[in-house]
């Protein structure tokens, strides 16, 4: 396969985003012993599930470390999270190991990227157990019913503020362009970054054709553009600037550990842009039953418990009793906006050809 001419199509990423997407990619592997299925016993990587995911996913503080011991435990198979960075990266590594596919299951390709995942060829479809009585239907209609892609939790991007700092909190997407602003926001590339790519898809649904007018007022605003959503709000919580592209959910972290309502969810008259995450099934996966086994198991109740105060985002299983964290700093938008998927991807390439910080 010719990577560079397949890569530019899917996302016209370039080659250091590439090499990217390899070089951060890290495996982590529960050390939990536990007995293969007997059937597996003739090829020993079908012992083994191995999923790309995210580093927020896969990462210590994530959800990743106490699924994988849950599901090592009740399922007989070893899962390999491979830490890739962000999402998109992520996606970038499966599409371009679609001829010589390594792993099983993709986790955080959301609905901005969804339509991208099905030009790309790289999925297979599976409907997990009970996925339709499990998942709202509302919420699983942001990845098709077609299950080339599961929904696994959602939530709605939002400003994050810090009340402590010296700038008044915005009241729109318009405000940021303010400048009282320059250099206090931090967003994440959206080549690289779902919730970066959230950030754009925001932008286009709320001022359409006038979209690139909007960042090309908001660029002296901007302090940096990360690669993935752990840098940008490391950078936040290290207090480098006032406001941070990330979710409406995310200060309850802060309130349910430390106790500090210090950072305010900002939500905008406008309305905001909902993520829907999903996972899917990658085609010719080399263990494509350990996959299935370990999708059937994410949107159990088991699995699903752990989200809330490690994914730090809505479980799609109904049955899962939110923190109280959530009611108090995680607040839910009045309006929700719709998105096209393609418009979003078509916009990503004029906003980076614009933004000189970037260049």
């Amino acid at each position: 396969m010719n990577t560079k001419k397949f890569a530019s199509k899917i996302i016209s990423i370039s080659m250091a985003a590439i090499a990217l997407a390899f070089a951060g990619c890290s495996k982590k592997t529960s050390e939990t012993k536990t007995d293969a299925p007997k059937t597996n016993t003739e090829n020993p990587r079908l012992k083994e599930v191995v999923v790309y995911a995210y580093d927020s996913f896969a990462g210590e503080w994530g959800p990743g470390p106490e699924l994988t011991k849950i599901f090592n435990e009740s399922s007989g198979y070893t899962l390999t999270l491979v830490d890739c960075g962000d999402a998109v990266q992520a996606f970038n590594r499966a599409v371009l190991e679609k001829d010589n596919v390594q792993a099983d299951v993709i986790i955080g390709i959301d609905n901005s990227l969804a339509s991208k995942a099905r030009e790309a060829g790289i999925l297979e479809a599976y409907e997990p157990k009970d996925a339709r009585k499990i998942i709202p239907s509302n919420v699983q209609d942001e990845l098709g019913n077609d299950f080339l892609l599961t929904a696994y939790d959602y939530g709605h991007f939002a400003m994050i503020y810090d009340s402590q700092s010296s700038v008044a909190a915005p009241a729109s997407l318009n405000d940021l362009t303010k400048d009282i602003y320059r250099k206090k926001i931090i967003l994440m590339d959206p080549r690289t970054s779902t919730p970066g790519l959230g950030f754009v898809a925001w932008t286009v649904a709320v001022f359409g054709d006038r979209y690139l007018d909007f960042w090309k007022e908001l660029e002296p605003n901007i302090l940096t553009m990360t690669s993935g959503w752990s840098e940008g709000w490391g950078m936040f919580q290290e207090g480098e600037a006032p406001l941070c592209i990330s979710y409406t959910t995310s200060p309850a972290y802060n309130v349910e550990y430390e106790n500090n309502d210090r950072y305010k969810t900002i939500l905008f008259d406008e309305g905001h842009v909902e993520q829907v995450e999903g996972y899917g099934l990658l085609k010719n996966a080399p263990n494509p039953e350990g996959a299935k086994a370990f999708m059937d198991f994410l949107i159990s109740k088991e699995a699903q418990t752990t989200l809330p105060l490690t994914q730090w985002m809505y479980p799609v299983n109904s049955e899962i009793v939110l923190p109280q964290s959530y009611a108090t700093a995680a607040p839910l938008p009045k309006k929700t906006l719709a998105t096209d998927s393609n418009a979003t991807q078509n916009a990503v390439d004029k906003i980076i050809e614009q933004l000189s910080l970037n260049k």
